[in-house]
């Protein structure tokens, strides 16, 4: 499952032009999550928090898929 958010997490604004705004993809293609931005710096911003500091996701092994994270 992808989730998609528009929500900048830097900023806490919502992205309305996904197709111009910058992104972040973490996931292995089948899971992950999209992560849109307003500006470059932001995303940069983002980024400089290293893996321990970012959104991720994590779920259970069951059918239903269950964001814990």
């Amino acid at each position: 499952m992808n989730i998609r958010t528009t929500i900048d997490p830097i900023s806490g604004n919502e992205v309305r032009n996904t197709e111009k705004a910058p992104c972040v993809y973490d996931g292995d293609g089948d899971n992950g999550i999209e992560i849109y931005f307003e500006n470059e710096a932001d995303r940069q911003a983002y980024l400089a928090l290293g893996k321990d500091h970012r959104i991720t996701l994590l779920g259970n092994e069951i059918d239903e898929f269950v964001s814990e994270g």
